[in-house]
């Protein structure tokens, strides 16, 4: 790919993110506001510790750290929100993906090399807003993973 997709939004991410902090009474502070932001700005899969490496570089232009802690339980939250969801590509590591928005994106898991490829596929969107539609329900976000290996 050459190029990010586009992504497509319903609903503004921290307007979803802030009204689960209300539901778990909890606030929009500063750290998690850094940490969604640095989410949204992750493409592909990651793993906590690629996120937590992008906050270090981020807290260099002078903002505080967060630390470790507080990433963790923003993850939760943020999975909570519907925002990001965990993929399980291998039993070791956890891996998140954005699941808030369209984006016409799939990834492709080697399961014999653990190598995690992105794939463009635009019929996504179509499939899933008509699978929506179907059922009465309006689409948020999808995404897929598919996982192969050599035959």
């Amino acid at each position: 790919m050459t190029s990010e997709p586009e992504i497509r939004i319903s609903e503004p991410i921290c307007a979803v993110f802030r009204r689960q902090l209300r539901r778990e009474g909890l606030k929009y502070t500063p750290e998690r506001a850094r940490i969604l932001d640095v989410v949204l700005g992750l493409h592909g899969p990651f793993e906590t510790e690629r996120l937590i490496a992008a906050l270090k570089e981020h807290a260099g232009t002078g903002e505080a750290r967060v630390s470790k802690a507080t990433v963790y339980r923003t993850i939760k939250l943020l999975q909570d929100a519907g925002i990001i969801q965990q993929v399980l590509f291998n039993a070791d590591v956890a891996h998140y993906q954005l699941a808030y928005g369209e984006q016409p994106v799939g990834v492709l898991v080697n399961t014999d090399t653990h190598e995690i490829t992105q794939f463009d596929a635009p019929e996504l969107i179509e499939i899933a807003r008509r699978q929506c539609a179907q059922r009465g329900l309006v689409l948020h976000g999808q995404r897929l993973v598919v996982y192969a290996a050599k035959a």
